[in-house]
C-alpha cells in the first residue's frame, strides 16, 4: 500500500529545478522533501508528498479535510486498542 501526505512548505533551498527541496511541515515534524516534481510550489503552500518527494499541490481547505480523516483514522485506532 502506498501513503501520501499533506504537509505545509515551509522553506525551499536551491535554483535548478531538479536539485530544488523544501522543508515542510508534518504537523511539526520537519523533513525534506525533492521539489523537482513541483517547480511552481512556494513556500507557504500545502503539498502531498510520497517517499520525499512533493507530487502535487492541494489548498488549504483540502489539506484540513485530509488532516480530520487522519484524526479520525487515529482515534478509530486508539479505541480499537482500548476495547482489545
Amino acid at each position: 500500500m502506498c501513503l501520501a501526505v499533506p504537509g505545509k512548505l515551509v522553506s525551499i533551498a536551491g535554483e535548478d529545478q531538479f536539485q530544488r527541496t523544501g522543508k515542510v511541515s508534518f504537523g511539526g515534524i520537519m523533513k525534506d522533501v525533492s521539489l523537482a516534481c513541483l517547480p511552481e510550489a512556494k513556500v507557504g503552500d500545502y503539498v502531498i508528498v510520497h517517499v520525499g518527494m512533493a507530487i502535487s499541490r492541494l489548498d488549504e481547505a483540502e489539506a484540513n479535510e485530509v488532516f480530520m480523516y487522519l484524526r479520525q483514522i487515529d482515534e478509530a485506532n486508539s479505541a480499537a486498542d482500548r476495547a482489545e
